[in-house]
């Protein structure tokens, strides 16, 4: 997205927050390989989500230690790999603030004020928090903001695998935002789970491009 849309929603939101981007997993459809870890117009796919929650004022990374995020905490899932609900868990555990923002790490064209307007957005709603939904209107569950109160009293009583299953009966505000995901377009909620995306991806984000 501009730098524009970025200026419009970088102040929609003022109430604090923290960001917990689930970088783990087993990445099988990706031949197992590093996901976060991969380039994508110069920088790592976890790098890029990072500078979308620059805002936040705690983040959280779920997955190993990342050498470009030095001032992250880095938390694991016991066991290592064993699935975003676990994950979750974990990053959780490490947020303070009252509302939080839980990405996947491989979103190479989400931006701050994507973020900021999912906030804003679960801020303003009478659930639980805020999805991205893509071009069809299918929620995105790791690309969404929540109230952290609510989403710990949610995964306290839960006992199931899917993030959908948790988030879901929170009632988020369904959010759409950017482009309906024509060529050439870069939406927000596009993910690179495999590398025929992933070669999409930098197809469409250059080296040295912002």
């Amino acid at each position: 997205m501009t730098q524009a849309f970025d200026a419009a929603f970088g102040t929609a939101f003022e109430e604090v927050f923290d960001a917990v981007v689930l970088a783990g997993g087993r990445a099988r459809r990706m031949d197992g390989a590093d996901k976060p870890g991969l380039p994508v117009g110069g920088r790592t796919l976890v790098a890029r989500v990072a500078e979308a929650v620059r805002d936040a004022r705690h983040l959280i990374v779920v997955g190993p230690p990342r050498a470009e995020l030095p001032h992250a905490t880095v938390v694991r899932e016991d066991p290592p790999g064993a699935g975003p609900v676990p994950a979750l868990r974990a990053g959780l555990a490490e947020v303070r603030a009252p509302w939080l923002a839980l990405l996947a790490a491989d979103l190479p064209f989400l931006r701050p004020g994507h973020v900021a307007a999912l906030l804003d957005a679960a801020r303003r709603g009478r659930g639980g928090g805020a999805v991205l939904v893509d071009a069809e209107g299918r929620e995105q569950w790791l690309a969404g903001c929540w109230r952290t109160a609510g989403l710990r009293a949610a995964l306290a009583g839960y006992e199931g695998a899917s993030l959908r299953g948790v988030l879901g009966p929170l009632t988020p505000v369904r959010v759409s935002l950017g482009p309906a995901g024509a060529a050439g377009e870069r939406p927000p909620w596009y993910d690179c789970d495999t590398p025929g995306a992933l070669a999409h991806a930098r197809r469409l984000l250059t080296e040295g491009e912002e």
